[in-house]
């Protein structure tokens, strides 16, 4: 299958940041790997002048997901800090839109649609077909795949520009995606 990038289709790279990357407070193993498949990518939408979107965890220091908040994890990604940067080898373009997400104390959100303006961003640029990729497939990509497929948006998971937190969660994550409506993808099916 070869798929034409065309007016309407957007890029979205989930949670890219310094505190998910190997060394961060929260390590996705590999995290590093997704950077080159990426930049790809962004290079593939910015050729062809289509919109790219990015979401961040944007946290406030006393966050609820976080272990000292009786949270699931460490402190990470807090607003401002280098934790919460997108690495300098992510070549993200200065137009493009920045979604920050989990910006409220008591409020989690692991999806990029979550309390966000990503959908009505999405809609007011027309657009139909969304092209994930990013950090962690079972947590941030997953839970915005979902969103994306429950807005009806055609779904294309960057399956080359991916990595979880545990391979096993990862693949049933990826299957999960799939079973919904998701196109898993890698970069040369791209024309």
């Amino acid at each position: 299958m070869k798929v034409d990038l065309v007016g309407g289709d957007a890029v979205i790279i989930v949670d890219v940041q310094n505190d998910f990357l190997p060394g961060g407070s929260v390590p996705v193993p590999l995290g590093n790997e997704v950077i080159p498949g990426l930049n790809r990518y962004i290079a593939a939408f910015l050729f062809r002048q289509l919109p790219i979107f990015a979401t961040r965890d944007w946290h406030p220091p006393d966050h609820c997901s976080f272990q000292q908040q009786g949270g699931p994890w460490p402190a990470h990604c807090v607003a401002q800090t280098e934790g919460a940067a997108f690495p300098a080898d992510l070549e993200i373009p200065c137009d493009t839109h920045i979604i920050s997400k989990a910006t409220s104390r008591e409020k989690d959100a692991y999806s990029g649609f979550s309390e966000t303006e990503l959908n009505a961003l999405l809609q007011s640029s027309g657009i139909s077909r969304l092209f994930i990729g990013g950090l962690a497939t079972e947590y941030c990509v997953l839970n915005t795949v979902r969103d994306a497929l429950a807005y009806r948006y055609t779904t294309f998971v960057l399956r080359d520009a991916v990595r979880g937190i545990d391979v096993d969660s990862s693949r049933s994550a990826l299957e999960e995606m799939a079973r919904l409506g998701a196109n898993l993808i890698d970069f040369e099916v791209l024309a």
